[in-house]
């Protein structure tokens, strides 16, 4: 290798160790506010918990300037999602790679895909590539099952997830892990199983076909090649490398340790010996909210060392609190999610009190427009309104002042109760047999089809 290359590979690595240690740092800081926070947390939770790891302390809250995106918390006053791009060391979804979807799906793409929600990826290039050549893949999502019913920011994934099964015409693989709710939130285990059960309603209601979807819990399904992979991950990480990628401490338990490796072995097919009996190194896709990169930035590390396919991801950006730009929607604050069993007119009354970019008067509002990067409601509407036209009308006329806040809240509710009315029908006509069904360890014939 010529002395030139040598030189320029030595500063490529200097400046990846540096963002490396940067981001560690900052993990570390966040692990160590968890920890000294988790007794007070516990004991002020309630039924209106969430999986949204998001954690505020006296000291953090303060400096709003600032933004952190790690798997325990999202702050900051507006996420800068091109930011964490370049922290994650992901890349952004391009209007390419988005045509390139359309054309080998043959049909338009979802919503979220169009409106950037979903906006960044890793290896979402080569799942494409092997698809064109004929070869198949999996998807896995999962959900951390916290709270009695899912809410808005949780179903975007669910979601998303249908669209990509029905157009790739895939099978998929969701966790939920109940036993991480134990571990994190110190849930009692009988209640962490029963709102697993629960949440299991809310992603059926969603959509998903039986035939080609498998529901598993960990508490009911870690043992066996799941097992044996799950294995096969943690003796592949370090003390030192966990402790850089989450922040961990001394302080830390066990099971908080070995959790990253629970999250990772559904991402290697030979973790499902009854789906994929004759295959056991078929690609996965993994549809989720950017801030589960680090544990999937650490899987893809191993995957290479245990003869496995890296997995894909294709990551959404966060639904913001009703309340403001301060990192994502959650149940600690109830005010500030909307959940699919709640009534009309509670969605009503947490839209109207979510934040504006409106201007105080009427005749401010008209000659400044809104500020569309600050307003909740509008950016609830680019998630959910599935008319771009409709879109870009109020886009343009709220911008520039044309039209007022009481009138884009009210369209809001209008598409919000439209949403959570058809989901509760759904959920309503699921059955405990249905949840049995889904989550019955059995291969899947008809997965690919």
């Amino acid at each position: 290798m010529e002395t030139k290359e040598l030189l320029d590979e030595n500063l490529s690595l200097k400046q990846e160790i540096k963002r490396l240690s940067d981001e560690n740092l900052s993990l570390k800081q966040l692990f160590d506010e968890k920890q000294s926070s988790s007794k007070q947390e516990i004991k002020q939770q309630s039924s209106s918990d969430d999986d949204e790891r998001e954690t505020e302390s006296p000291s953090s809250s303060s400096s709003s300037e600032q933004q952190t995106v790690t798997p325990w918390s999202v702050r900051g006053k507006i996420i800068d999602h091109e930011k964490v791009i370049k922290q994650f060391g992901c890349k952004k979804i391009d209007e390419p790679l988005i045509d390139r979807v359309e054309r080998l799906t043959c049909r338009r793409a979802h919503v979220f895909l169009r409106r950037g929600v979903f906006f960044a990826h890793r290896d979402l290039d080569k799942i494409l590539d092997r698809y064109e050549r004929g070869d198949k893949f999996y998807l896995y999502t999962g959900r951390g099952p916290s709270s009695e019913s899912l809410h808005l920011g949780h179903l975007i994934p669910f979601l998303f997830t249908k669209y990509l099964q029905e157009a790739f015409k895939v099978p998929l693989v969701i966790q939920i892990t109940d036993d991480e709710e134990k571990i994190w939130k110190k849930l009692n285990k009988e209640e962490s199983k029963r709102l697993g059960r629960e949440n299991v309603k809310d992603i059926i209601a969603c959509g998903f076909d039986a035939s080609n979807t498998f529901v598993f819990s960990s508490y009911a399904t870690v043992g066996g090649a799941l097992y044996e992979n799950l294995v096969e991950i943690a003796d592949c990480i370090t003390v030192n490398k966990a402790n850089s990628t989450f922040g961990f401490t001394g302080e830390v338990s066990t099971a908080k340790m070995i959790f990253p490796s629970v999250q990772a072995a559904p991402s290697f097919s030979s973790s499902f010996p009854h789906l994929f009996p004759a295959k056991k190194n078929i690609p996965c896709l993994i549809p989720c909210a950017i801030d589960q990169d680090p544990y999937f930035r650490l899987t893809r590390d191993v995957a290479a060392r245990l003869e496995f396919i890296k997995p894909a991801l294709i990551e959404s950006k966060f639904l913001p609190a009703l309340r403001g730009n301060n990192g994502k929607m959650s149940a600690s604050d109830p005010n500030s999610a909307i959940y699919m069993n709640d009534s009309n007119a509670h969605i009503e009354k947490n839209i109207k009190s979510s934040v504006s970019g409106g201007r105080d008067n009427k005749e401010d509002q008209k000659k400044y427009g809104a500020n569309l990067k600050e307003d909740i409601p509008f950016q609830y509407l680019s998630f959910f309104l599935e008319d771009d036209a409709e879109l870009e009308h109020i886009k343009k006329e709220y911008g520039e002042g044309r039209m007022l806040t009481g009138t884009v809240k009210n369209r809001l509710t209008q598409v919000v109760i439209e949403i959570v009315e058809r989901h509760r029908r759904a959920r309503a006509a699921v059955t405990e047999e249905m949840v049995d069904a889904f989550m019955a360890v059995r291969p899947l014939p008809y997965m690919f089809e």
